[in-house]
């Protein structure tokens, strides 16, 4: 039996993954938690076959979480399931540690089969995203410029462009105002814009929403 904790900040979606999972015989939810802290404080107490793991989540996101668990020493598979398209944070889950990444737009059918190869320890990848991952190993892909940011700046450019003001990104990831404006800064220097309104206008362009 396939013993998995899953991580997500919504009830509804949490129950909904459970009967999902219910629907097999050889994987079962034994934990549920809604943010990183309490996800820490369960893998010190028990033992779980892998790490179910949203990015959006309340303070650190998910790829923060997933490195603090990596940098604590846990080494359990963790399957990324995230409300985002795979192309906008598929390969910097990858990067960042984990073994698989589905988006929750996927069927039922796709989330268990990711589940039961991550449990054995082997990567999940969807065959788009496998070859987006070739074409950056062999370069011949070229990147877009967002790539060049961090996975905070990545966050905060995404926030910025869904409206978010600088007091409430500050609130939402528990930094200072100054921190994102200084963040704020940082990105638009890496992608050569000049103000918030191009950033947004990059963004749309894109598909980064």
């Amino acid at each position: 039996m396939i013993k998995a904790i899953v991580c997500d900040d919504h009830p509804i979606f949490r129950e909904g993954l459970k009967k999902i999972v219910g629907q097999s015989l050889d994987i079962t939810i034994a934990d549920e938690v809604s943010d990183g802290v309490a996800l820490m404080e369960k893998l010190e107490a028990h033992h779980y076959d892998l790490v179910i793991l949203d990015i959006s989540l309340p303070g650190a996101n998910g790829l923060d979480v997933l490195k603090d668990l990596r940098s604590a020493g846990h080494e359990m598979p963790v399957l990324i399931l995230s409300m985002h398209p795979e192309e906008q944070y598929a390969a910097r889950a990858l990067r960042a540690g984990a073994y698989g990444y589905v988006a929750k737009a996927s069927v039922p059918d796709e989330l268990l089969t990711a589940i039961r190869k991550v449990a054995t320890g082997r990567k999940y990848v969807s065959p788009s995203l496998a070859e987006q991952l070739a074409s950056e190993l062999d370069g011949s892909a070229d990147k877009p410029p967002h790539e060049k940011l961090s996975d905070r700046e990545f966050q905060i450019m995404r926030m910025i462009g869904s409206g978010r003001k600088v007091k409430e990104i500050a609130a939402d990831l528990r930094l200072s105002p100054a921190t994102v404006s200084t963040y704020r800064a940082r990105i638009l220097a890496k992608l050569g814009l000049q103000s918030i309104a191009e950033l947004i206008i990059y963004i749309l362009r894109n598909k980064l929403l």
